[in-house]
């Protein structure tokens, strides 16, 4: 019996008794729900199957080597034997210190009754001494490939994490205590939210990370002021209006990736980059990507590039007269304006953009980090079985897929919450945004899985053709500003380094700090993470780190300063502030627009279950 426990009374019993039968009725509904899902598609079968590739190569390498074996099993008894010593002194009343201790930023051990209560202290430090004991075993494996390794610890750590005492109910003490005090109505509720929560999603799993009630688009989120003044069946062009008297006479054009949707650069006006940008007197064009469907199929990268940044550019000419824009991109925007970039530069059309800037860009993929974990052969091939079936990939299982390379944050910290505790998830607008996905068509992402993550082909000269043009970065002699951000998952830093030292024009690189997200929106007045400069651009990226001298505050009055120091936004020619249809373009509709406003659901056509949140 754990300490400060209390045997019910006969009613409280009689409670549990009803609550026990409504947690069975829950059960039993979920189970309906979730047996129907329990055949996986080709996509699922070949991730199973390369997971199960991944600990047959660990085992063979393990008995492969006999003293390893024997030094891990010799490790884990002494591990155990030295556990129960100190728990026979914390029983006869003695300070012991704990073995181990959770790691700098594991948040899941915070409730002090993992350090006060011994039986939780067992527990926590019994998990984590075997969780130790899996990641020194794989570290130290050899005859595996840095492939093979980088999977395997993958796969491991996801199930290590799973099996985690804080994701049970009788082993974590937050959900216990909770539990008492509920009579289990947190249980019953969080299997509801559970089931609803698995009705909207794909595959796997998409937990509610907010309050989705709290927000919305264009009315709280997204609500910098401007307008539609073009699009097409792929993207709307958002002019945002001016906030000074005077604006900069080169436009600027943001290429957002379309993964997501473009508003995390204009969440709210303190954060907003968008509104930031604007305020420095740029005028403003961005691309507002259309969340595709089943009639998409068909669209390819070339059309993306045509539709997408080509078409933006031709539809700013018309509204301001100029020829020439700067580009803005993040992300998979940053991959396709390198292309559109290197297109451009083919087809003697180099000139039409002035500046180039990629946020956490991937030109080179040689180290895709954790995301090649999803990118072997034969993983790539069940995707893109699944890609010609649907025609589409469900942004909900891109979503899950990076929640899992973060899974104690972004998975099962909500599991938690929401179905062990059944609470309420609090509102927040980047979790919000987080969320509200995208779908990704056919012909685009099963292309660019292949040619750029599997084969990394844009690095070669001529290893990529677009519309009868093949492209070749190293020719791009438009001048360039990458940022990157040290803690990125996503686009690690080293391999975006790489893409800056490509192209044959003058080339800026910074590091920011945080990760893909916060190190990107990261306003001045915040001042919340540093960056780094380096005037060389040595051969690797640790050379260039050795050399680089550490700023405080945003990076964002660094790169206005190279815009209109280096004459990129024409500083000296400042024009009269353009209002959006001042031009040729008609006003289509307010800014944000139709397209970003549609959700998967409602491009897919189907129901949305409430979830409460």
């Amino acid at each position: 019996m754990q300490p400060g426990f209390q045997a019910p009374s006969q009613a409280e019993l009689e409670v549990w008794n009803e609550q026990f039968k409504a947690i069975g009725e829950e059960y039993q509904a979920l189970m309906e729900d979730l047996l129907p899902r329990m055949v996986p598609d080709d996509a699922a079968e070949t991730i199973y199957a390369d997971m199960r590739e991944a600990f047959r190569a660990g085992a063979e390498s393990l008995m492969q080597d006999p003293s390893l074996l024997w030094q891990t099993q010799a490790r884990l008894l002494e591990d155990q034997y030295q556990l129960w010593q100190n728990g026979l002194k914390a029983m006869a009343g003695e300070s012991v210190a704990p073995l181990v201790t959770p790691a700098k930023g594991d948040r899941r051990f915070r409730d002090e009754a993992w350090t006060n209560d011994p039986y939780y202290l067992a527990i926590m430090q019994q998990y984590l001494l075997f969780s130790r004991l899996v990641e020194d075993l794989i570290d130290r494996l050899q005859g595996l490939t840095a492939d093979q390794k980088r999977n395997l610890a993958f796969y491991a750590r996801q199930l290590v994490n799973a099996m985690s005492p804080t994701n049970f109910v009788t082993t974590n003490p937050e959900v216990m205590r909770r539990t008492i005090e509920t009579k289990g109505e947190n249980l019953v509720e969080g299997l509801a939210r559970l089931r609803r929560d698995l009705a909207n999603s794909a595959e796997g799993l998409n937990v509610t990370m907010t309050d989705r009630s709290a927000f919305a688009v264009g009315e709280n989120i997204a609500v910098t002021p401007g307008s539609v003044v073009f699009e097409n069946e792929l993207m709307q062009l958002i002019q945002y209006a001016p906030s000074t008297e005077q604006v900069y006479k080169t436009p600027l054009l943001v290429v957002p990736p379309w993964i997501n949707k473009y508003y995390i650069l204009d969440l709210r006006e303190d954060n907003s980059q968008v509104k930031w940008l604007v305020d420095q007197g740029h005028s403003v064009f961005l691309i507002s990507w259309r969340n595709p469907g089943p009639e998409q199929r068909d669209l390819t990268w070339a059309d993306y590039m045509q539709l997408g940044p080509i078409a933006a550019m031709e539809a700013i000419e018309q509204a301001t007269g100029e020829k020439s824009v700067n580009l803005l991109s993040y992300c998979i925007g940053g991959t396709l304006a390198g292309s559109t970039l290197a297109y451009l530069t083919s087809t003697r059309r180099g000139r039409k953009v002035k500046s180039a800037t990629f946020m956490t860009s991937l030109l080179d993929f040689r180290d895709p980090g954790e995301l090649g974990v999803f990118l072997s052969e034969p993983v790539l091939k069940g995707i893109e079985a699944k890609l010609e079936q649907d025609g589409y990939l469900d942004g909900r299982v891109m979503a899950y897929s990076f929640n899992l390379l973060r899974e104690n944050d972004l998975f099962w910290s909500f599991y938690i919450n929401n179905y062990l505790k059944g609470e309420l998830p609090a509102p927040f607008d980047l979790l919000y945004w987080n969320t509200d996905g995208t779908n990704l068509p056919a012909g685009t992402h099963g292309w660019y899985l292949r040619h750029m993550y599997l084969e990394n082909r844009l690095v070669e000269p001529g290893g990529i053709e677009l519309d009868g043009v093949k492209i070749d970065l190293r020719k791009i002699s438009t001048p360039s500003y990458f940022i990157s951000t040290r803690d990125d998952h996503i686009a690690k830093w080293n391999s975006t380094y790489y893409g800056a030292l490509l192209p044959k024009g003058p080339v800026k690189f910074v590091l920011g700090g945080s990760g893909h997200i916060a190190g990107i929106v990261n306003p001045p007045h915040k001042n919340k993470y540093g960056f780094w400069t380096n005037d060389e651009l040595p051969a690797t990226p640790e050379q260039w780190l050795e050399g680089a001298e550490g700023h405080e505050g945003s990076w964002w009055p660094h790169w206005q300063a190279w815009m209109t120091d280096n004459g990129y936004a024409d500083a000296e020619k400042m024009v009269p502030a353009r209002q959006p249809g001042d031009g040729e373009l008609d006003i289509l509709e307010p800014a944000p627009g139709r397209y970003v406003r549609m959700t998967i659901p409602e491009v897919l056509g189907e129901t949305p279950t409430s979830s409460g949140a």
